[in-house]
């Protein structure tokens, strides 16, 4: 059997997928107050930076992949109008059903589907963009959910990745401070669960950094690809064009 990372541990390929939604079926309910709380609301920036960058008009058509609470599935919807579509997938049914709530509360009733990235059920060349949001690291195979997002897209389509990347050197010793001690103390403090949050800081050092990113979506059929780094790397956006 093929082994993978779940954190910092090494897991069967088969456990991954379980372990990963037992995380976020445990921290669903809590998510939005502990984004805000963990980033400081700069989740906030990035994502509307990133919707700046999908650049969406009337009649698009967009995927919002592991969208969990809908920030960007709402965003997206405003962009693209009643002419476009805007579709809401998670593979954790509890985190996409405190977006669809959410949504919902807000008047925007979108499809919203259980599905995962690895094997994604719509046709070639069906979207205009693809967007992924703080959900690639937590794939167990990144290149075969890269390549589905790239069939999915239309030629000329753009996949957006917005993921914790690598930090800048001189920020790394305090961000890894913050990271390992304080982290999981806001987990257990407001979400009931300092584990998960470990696992947070834990799967985010397992995640490539920014310029194997980059060559993993150009090696998945991405002909151009570059990034943006917010804070200090903390954070970063890459962009790829299906040619």
């Amino acid at each position: 059997m093929s082994s993978t990372h779940f954190g910092f541990q090494s897991v069967d390929e088969s456990e991954k997928a379980g372990r990963v939604r037992g995380v976020f079926d445990s921290v669903a309910s809590k998510y939005d107050v502990m984004n805000d709380v963990m980033s400081g609301g700069l989740h906030r920036a990035w994502k509307a930076y990133t919707v700046m960058v999908a650049n969406l008009k009337e009649g698009d058509k967009a995927l919002d992949i592991a969208g969990g609470t809908g920030d960007l599935a709402l965003a997206f919807s405003k962009k693209v109008g009643m002419s476009g579509q805007v579709v809401h997938t998670d593979i954790n049914e509890a985190m996409l059903r405190v977006g669809r709530d959410r949504l919902t509360d807000k008047g925007v009733i979108l499809p919203t589907l259980v599905c995962d990235a690895e094997k994604l059920p719509f046709p070639d060349g069906h979207f205009d963009l693809v967007s992924v949001a703080f959900g690639l690291r937590n794939m167990t195979h990144k290149d075969q959910a890269l390549k589905e997002m790239n069939r999915v897209l239309r030629p000329g389509g753009k996949l957006l990745v917005l993921e914790f990347s690598k930090v800048a050197k001189p920020l790394e010793k305090v961000y890894d401070f913050y990271s390992f001690k304080i982290l999981p103390a806001m987990g257990q403090m407001i979400a009931g669960d300092a584990e998960s949050y470990r696992y947070l800081a834990e799967s985010i050092r397992m995640h490539p950094g920014q310029q194997e990113l980059k060559a993993l979506m150009q090696e998945c059929g991405f002909g151009h690809v570059d990034y943006h780094n917010m804070t200090g790397g903390i954070c970063a956006l890459h962009v790829g064009i299906k040619c």
